[in-house]
């Protein structure tokens, strides 16, 4: 194994022109920059980014700087900031493109072009330019310049149609879906992209759709349809043919924990901790006798976890190889040891708000120092830095920018 300091990240040498805002796009930067690729994000003051705006805020203290939403998403960037609404400072941004391995941008279908940076531009400008649109429709179809919002996606896609309890009407499922998912998605296709580059020398433009990318986590529900024509129910927190399969209330305040069974022996193994009798309950004995006296192993399994913790179910649980879950809060997540012994959790020094804890990076490379390497940037943090060690301007040319109000 090489030594730590000659090893090199996976993407180190690579330049990301980001041209992204809220969550999906810079999510997708975000998996670049941990692999160490140099990420410029393009910024402008005259339309902060929507996630610089959002809470949670360090001591309650809002600031376009102080986001814990943002800086948990631009961890490991630069901060380049520009009026793009001047052409001179366009003329700025193809110089990034002119410099850059790969440009990201999230707008809806068009923006880019009109904005004098869509993909014929940019790959004049570097012919083995990777270019990916993360659009709420994909840049192509008859909804293609349609509005998009990860919200509205996961109704879209079809995940509240199974969200929620039976009779009731479609539920959301807590988190814009779409976003995350199209930013990994994203990482995924730059990644593919970068290597057929490799092998070839060519360049391309990917066109992603965020609706698709969610409908990709669905596979349940779509191929019901597809293949035998029925759209499946809403079930809560039960599963269609397993049983059990709940969240369970637990002693403590608003405690619970997560029990799933899928087979025969797991079934066995769960009697074995609660009550060895109910392996032989003619009402339990098989999968379809479980699922049909469900309501009544509920609230068995219900009376066993209430005089317990999560913690002591999911330990009894877990020991017979039962899928047994708390159900964590934030709380529970900030102090887990599991999280901590792995390193997940990231502390880095912000230039505003100190240090924050954040989340890290959920895999290890073992022969490459895979790390997050600096905390998000403040707006307009490396505007100098870039034009100067990137693009190659003099301070004269810096200053003239500046003064004609082009770095904002």
């Amino acid at each position: 194994m090489k030594p730590r300091a000659a090893r090199r990240r996976p993407l180190e040498g690579l330049r990301v022109a980001d041209f992204t805002w809220v969550w999906a796009g810079p999510f997708c930067t975000l998996q670049l920059a941990h692999l160490g690729a140099e990420v410029v994000r393009v910024e402008t003051a005259s339309r902060v980014c929507v996630t610089r705006m959002l809470p949670p805020w360090p001591d309650f203290q809002p600031g376009p700087n102080r986001s814990g939403y943002f800086n948990q998403y631009n961890q490991g960037k630069k901060s380049l900031a520009l009026n793009l609404k001047d052409e001179r400072a366009l003329e700025v941004a193809r110089d990034l493109v002119r410099r850059s391995d790969v440009v990201v941008e999230n707008f809806a279908a068009g923006v880019m072009d009109r904005l004098g940076l869509g993909w014929e531009v940019c790959r004049a400008l570097r012919p083995d330019l990777v270019m990916i649109s993360l659009s709420g429709y994909g840049a192509t179809g008859p909804e293609a310049e349609y509005v998009s919002y990860g919200p509205a996606q996961v109704p879209l896609s079809g995940f509240s149609s199974l969200t929620g309890y039976p009779e009731w009407r479609p539920m959301h499922v807590g988190i814009s879906y779409g976003d995350p998912t199209g930013g990994l998605h994203g990482a995924v296709a730059v990644l593919a992209a970068l290597f057929h580059r490799r092998r070839t020398g060519e360049g391309q433009y990917i066109d992603l759709s965020q609706w698709e990318g969610t409908m990709a986590l669905l596979p349940e529900g779509i191929l019901s349809q597809t293949m035998a024509g029925a759209t499946p129910g809403r079930h809560g927190n039960h599963d269609p043919q397993w049983s059990p399969h709940a969240v369970y209330r637990c002693a403590g305040e608003d405690r619970w924990v997560s029990i799933a069974v899928v087979d025969e022996d797991e079934w066995r193994a769960l009697c074995s901790v609660v009550d060895p009798a109910l392996a032989g309950d003619a009402r339990f004995a098989a999968a379809a006798d479980r699922k049909r006296n469900e309501a009544a192993l509920d609230a068995l399994l219900g009376e066993w976890c209430s005089s317990r913790t999560p913690e002591e179910v999911t330990a009894a649980l877990q020991a017979v190889r039962v899928g047994a879950f708390t159900v964590m809060n934030a709380r529970d997540l900030d102090g887990d040891p599991h999280l901590s012994g792995r390193d997940f959790w990231v502390e880095l020094p912000h230039p505003e708000v100190g240090v924050r804890r954040h989340a890290g990076i959920p895999y290890r490379l073992h022969e490459s120092p895979v790390e997050v390497q600096s905390a998000a940037p403040c707006l307009g943090q490396h505007t100098d830095e870039v034009l100067r060690d990137v693009l190659g301007y003099d301070q004269a040319r810096i200053d003239a920018l500046r003064a004609d109000g082009l770095l904002d």
